[in-house]
């Protein structure tokens, strides 16, 4: 499969009188992901006029979204590759400790831009260096990714809390990361919004438009297939999973950023929210299929569903509740389309 072809639609049967633009149209996941998400944003904001949908909302729900955003183009990758990351909440954490740490010991919140930018690179090199040893062991151990990255998940955390006794640590932010990428806005749009759009703008032509991405694209579809043509399969799975570790490491920065602690106990579900919204954006949990484009949009389904239902008034415990079900309908709508797919 090639990125061309992953950008294709795919035929579901025709019916006479139907346009052909009207039936590719309809098979198009963003499409579909998008008349969701509209779908939401039109009852919230019906249900609380005047209260729902307001710039201050816009802005929250963006920079709410951003870190997850980033997350999610690492799980699309993985994920395509018909692999999981269970662990991206842990390796946050633990990058974000090993930044923190070392901003702590070398001037804490008063630690000037040369620390800031020695903490970033920190961070994105334990996050890489995690993810690429996950993927050592998952194309050379042949160990399901499921079980390598929920071990992964209980090891980084681990060491995560060995190196703090488990308390987040004072001084793990430089005032100045704060100032500029947690607080900082551009021309009124927010730092940390920005980068989320350069991530995603970035590795959504990675996968759509380079031979990684169709290696991706190909590894999910068909790996029997890749490797007969010489494609280093191996190789590509290490790769894709040190991305993951790379993106991750880059959330943790952000984390610091937005709110100046490594959070240890306040990432448990994250990889339950990044794969919930990767899977709302039509990667298929089977692999081969998936876009960065479908990403933004299921990164923002559960955004405004939790946001309108603060609105409302709802409680937070009904939140989980609509999250976890839209996860299970997705899933199983995925499946369904992907016994036509095999049956057409």
């Amino acid at each position: 499969m090639t990125a061309e072809s992953e950008k294709a639609p795919v035929a579901v049967g025709s019916r006479a009188g139907v346009p052909d633009w009207l039936r590719r149209a309809a098979t198009l996941n963003e499409l579909w992901t998008f008349v969701i998400l509209l779908a939401l944003v039109v009852f919230f904001t019906i249900a609380a006029p005047g209260k729902f949908f307001t710039t201050y909302d816009i802005t929250q729900i963006a920079v709410n979204a951003a870190i997850y955003l980033v997350l999610g183009v690492g799980m699309t990758f993985v994920i395509i590759t018909a692999g999981i990351d269970l662990s991206i909440g842990s390796v946050l954490v633990l990058a974000a400790v090993a930044a923190g740490e070392y901003n702590i010991h070398h001037g804490g919140p008063a630690s000037g831009w040369g620390t800031v930018a020695i903490c970033a690179v920190i961070a994105l090199a334990v996050g890489t260096a995690w993810g690429a040893l996950q993927g050592v062991v998952v194309a050379s151990g042949k160990v399901p990714p499921l079980i390598v990255t929920l071990g992964g998940l209980g090891a980084a955390l681990g060491i995560a809390e060995l190196a703090t006794g488990g308390q987040d640590p004072a001084g793990a932010a430089s005032t100045h990361l704060q100032n500029s990428l947690g607080f900082g806005k551009l021309l009124g749009i927010p730092w940390m919004v920005i980068l989320a759009a350069v991530v995603t703008a970035i590795f959504g032509a990675v996968l759509a438009a380079t031979r990684f991405g169709e290696h991706t694209l190909a590894i999910g579809s068909n790996p029997a297939a890749v490797r007969r043509a010489g494609i280093p399969v191996g190789r590509h799975l290490v790769k894709v999973y040190g991305l993951m570790g790379l993106l991750a490491g880059l959330g943790a920065v952000m984390w610091l950023a937005s709110y100046g602690t490594t959070s240890i106990a306040g990432h448990s579900t994250d990889n339950l929210k990044v794969i919930t919204a990767v899977v709302l954006g039509g990667t298929s949990l089977f692999g081969g299929r998936g876009s960065v484009l479908g990403t933004v949009i299921g990164v923002f389904i559960p955004a405004v569903l939790t946001t309108g239902l603060i609105v409302i008034g709802v409680q937070q415990y009904w939140q989980d509740v609509a999250v976890g079900v839209v996860l299970v309908v997705a899933v199983y709508i995925d499946q369904m389309r992907r016994k036509t797919r095999e049956r057409a």
